[in-house]
């Protein structure tokens, strides 16, 4: 575009009026297409700068799953670097395999010639023996047990009796209580999906079930574990601190939600067709529920009256990401000041204390709250050009710390709340984990039986029963729970 100098205008005055206005004319539709690009420009730039935050957001600096990083990315990981070494730590008890006093079979290994000059060693004395133990499972077989019931007519009154078959006896052929828990077992801790399950118990016992049959034993279980899943969750209503998640589901081709609620003890699985309150009253924990709920800030949780505390792992991945990619100074110390407030409370759990001082909590709710005001003047919320804006990333999360501070702290009040919620994030992951290796349920009924028996089993193991033994007393009817100790 040729430059306009003085001169050139000074000719168009020359011409006459109507040449000047035509000028102006010119001048103000490049004013206003000028404003135009300037805004649009501006609205491509926000738009280039919101994905590249999605670019970088990973499992480090945000909510996303780990299996979401791809093989490329190198994420570091939020654990700190230990100074033990690899291997059993010290004081640690080992499992090395050991030999037995009393072996089940003995095979002796003979010598009958000797190897130098070939003489027969079959009439010498043994003058010592070396043993070695090889641990090993025999081979395995279905065993068809027959269970006869004696018929008789008294000779009285003439009336026909018979007696009565064990009460897990019902059919004229069936699989028996072991048997099934193997099944249940793979198909519920493992997670193995129906078909794998039926060629897994095929290779082994030579005996092939069909996954009609593997689905009725789930179910018969669902059936069986109603009381004991109970009391699994009226132990987690009665704790005084209880970990709370959620994700999603996919069942009868439709995105549904599994709820958790657990303790070091307990864990309760719940299903249903949405995420918010309507799921959690319905599971009805919540409601009764009168401790300290530690959660991740999902908004419904704070409909409940208990006591919250938020969870310092997602606040730490978002202090990572204001810090690394929007160079948000206030974010690096907020992470320094939780960190440093975290290894206090180790340091005095370690040396016995049930608190710290108070002038040790005085220190660090001075350093937050100065640490947040330093945020708030580097992220003004307030536009005078707009009255309504979308808050950022780094004022949402300084929002929510400063309205939430005492649910943020709680862990430095009370050493009975944790740094995080990661308990809950273990068990919560393996619903994802189940849906990786065996897919989405095909019908809702499908996801109750799996929330229900994983209930049962995680609580089992949580508590060191043997899983496989805790399947075989659920399906007796015999409750492992009612005599385990209260968290």
């Amino acid at each position: 575009m040729q430059e306009l100098t003085r001169e050139h205008i000074q000719q168009i005055y020359d011409i006459g009026p109507e040449a000047v206005i035509r000028l102006i004319e010119k001048l103000f539709e490049a004013i206003q297409q000028n404003e135009h690009l300037v805004d649009q420009v501006a609205s491509l730039q926000a738009r280039v700068n919101e994905l590249e935050k999605q670019i970088a957001q990973n499992s480090r600096n945000s909510h996303k799953p780990p299996s979401s990083d791809g093989l490329k990315k190198k994420v570091r990981s939020l654990r700190q670097k230990s100074t033990n070494k690899t291997g059993g730590q010290k004081g640690h008890t080992g499992h090395t395999l050991k030999r037995v006093a009393t072996p089940d079979k003995v095979i002796r290994c003979t010598i009958d010639n000797c190897k130098t000059c070939g003489k027969s060693l079959a009439d010498i004395a043994v003058i010592d023996m070396e043993k070695r133990q090889v641990f090993d499972i025999p081979p395995v077989s279905i065993e068809v047990t027959e269970y006869q019931a004696e018929i008789k007519t008294c000779p009285q009154c003439h009336t026909t009796h018979k007696a009565s078959f064990p009460k897990t006896v019902t059919q004229p052929v069936q699989y028996g209580t072991r048997m099934k828990a193997q099944a249940i077992y793979l198909m519920n801790q493992h997670l193995l999906p129906y078909q794998r399950t039926a060629e897994i118990l095929f290779d082994f016992y030579g005996h092939q079930i069909s996954t009609g049959t593997l689905f009725n034993m789930n179910y018969d279980c669902y059936n069986a574990l109603k009381q004991p899943v109970e009391s699994i969750k009226e132990h987690v209503i009665a704790s005084d601190v209880v970990h709370f998640d959620e994700t999603g589901l996919r069942a009868d081709k439709k995105t549904t939600w599994v709820h958790s609620a657990s303790t070091s003890l307990w864990s309760y699985y719940t299903f249903h067709h949405k995420r918010g309150s309507d799921a959690m009253d319905q599971a009805n924990i919540l409601p009764q529920f009168k401790g300290i709920a530690v959660h991740d800030h999902w908004k419904p949780y704070f409909k409940y009256s208990c006591r919250h505390a938020l969870c310092h792992a997602h606040h730490l991945r978002e202090l990572i990401f204001l810090f690394e990619h929007d160079k948000q100074k206030w974010a690096k110390q907020m992470i320094e000041l939780f960190l440093e407030i975290k290894h206090s409370i180790e340091k005095a759990q370690s040396n016995g204390a049930h608190r710290l001082a108070r002038s040790t909590i005085k220190d660090f709710q001075k350093r937050y709250h100065k640490i947040i005001d330093h945020g708030v003047k580097m992220n003004p919320h307030h536009d005078p050009k707009r009255k309504k804006k979308k808050r950022t990333k780094a004022q949402n999360l300084l929002h929510r710390l400063t309205l939430f501070t005492e649910q943020t702290l709680a862990f430095m009040y009370d050493f009975r709340i944790p740094f995080d919620n990661n308990l809950a994030e273990r068990d919560i992951r393996m619903i994802k984990v189940q849906q990786k290796i065996s897919g989405c349920f095909r019908s809702d009924q499908g996801a109750k039986i799996f929330c229900r028996i994983r209930s049962y089993l995680a609580s089992a193991k949580k508590q060191g029963y043997n899983m496989l033994n805790a399947v075989q007393m659920a399906l007796e009817y015999k409750n492992i729970f009612q005599t385990c100790r209260a968290e």
